[in-house]
């Protein structure tokens, strides 16, 4: 929540004009924290070597799609339209651990994973202030989403890159290529011409937003590594219920409708129906049997 939050007030307090050069500074913010923590022996991961490309791949190209098309998204919606869109990334999820992890479900996870999206098609049909530019973004925003929380779990084993190598790896891929599309897109120049660097409550919110950038993408990791890719995404569904509630009060871009505030409600009945499942042990997946 606090990362969110940190986001939207730069685009609409200051109205930051450059995501993506927000996505590099919490790309630098990853490197260098974890570096550092590296070199004080906090955290460990492999050194560099010809193999990790390999291992990471299609990861890092994921992680920028994510990175960029997540931060575009939020400076274009509302908070609790953001925050209903953002649940397509669930049913993305499902269908991917099933694909590529062959991973299975009960019957009552699948219902409160649909009654997420049925709430989410309801309170977005019925949403007054349609910004088809944003809700462009927030689509592929869920579809990138999904996919690096399957591949993240994927090759998050701790006998290969582990999950700090997964993250450090990840931004020095991406990091360099991001800042070319910067430039080439005007979007470096537009950081650094802006007229608020000399403003010390933009500056320190900024490098706030860098260091939770960070702090998100490092939990998120965890989660995935603890439980699976689909548990990862309720739980910030779950996460959302203050983002969309809270949003209604202090974002003053929300748009109040009956459909919309029923939908937003179903969402997170289903989001909570999902955890119930899981505190009681039934959301966990059944692996298909060996043929032998």
């Amino acid at each position: 929540f606090s990362s969110f939050l940190s986001v939207k007030y730069l685009f609409m307090l200051f109205s930051f004009p450059s995501p993506m050069f927000l996505g590099i500074g919490q790309m630098a913010a990853t490197i260098l924290i974890l570096y550092v923590s590296k070199l004080n022996k906090i955290v460990h991961f492999p050194d560099f070597d010809k193999s990790i490309p390999v291992k990471l791949f299609p990861l890092p190209l994921i992680y920028v799609g994510n990175h960029i098309s997540g931060l575009s998204s939020t400076g274009k919606l509302s908070l609790p339209m953001f925050t209903v869109l953002r649940k397509f990334t669930i049913p993305l999820t499902l269908l991917l651990e099933i694909f590529i992890l062959g991973k299975r479900y009960p019957l009552s996870i699948i219902v409160s994973v649909f009654a997420i999206i049925l709430g989410a098609f309801v309170a977005a049909g019925s949403d007054l202030s349609f910004n088809l530019e944003g809700y462009t973004f927030v689509l592929l925003n869920d579809i990138f989403t999904a996919a690096n929380g399957v591949y993240t779990k994927q090759k998050i084993d701790p006998k290969e890159l582990g999950k700090y190598g997964v993250l450090f790896y990840n931004a020095c891929f991406m990091v360099i290529p991001t800042i070319i599309i910067s430039f080439s897109t005007g979007d470096f120049q537009q950081a650094t011409h802006f007229q608020h660097w000399t403003n010390f409550l933009f500056v320190f919110q900024f490098l706030l937003s860098c260091f939770l950038g960070f702090l998100l993408m490092y939990s998120t990791v965890l989660c995935s590594h603890y439980n699976s890719a689909l548990t990862t995404s309720v739980v910030g569904a779950i996460k959302n219920i203050s983002i969309a509630y809270i949003g209604m009060l202090i974002g003053g871009d929300y748009i109040f409708s009956v459909l919309n505030f029923i939908g937003l409600n179903i969402c997170m009945a289903g989001g909570l129906r999902y955890s119930f499942l899981t505190l009681r042990g039934n959301s966990k997946p059944t692996q298909p049997e060996d043929e032998e």
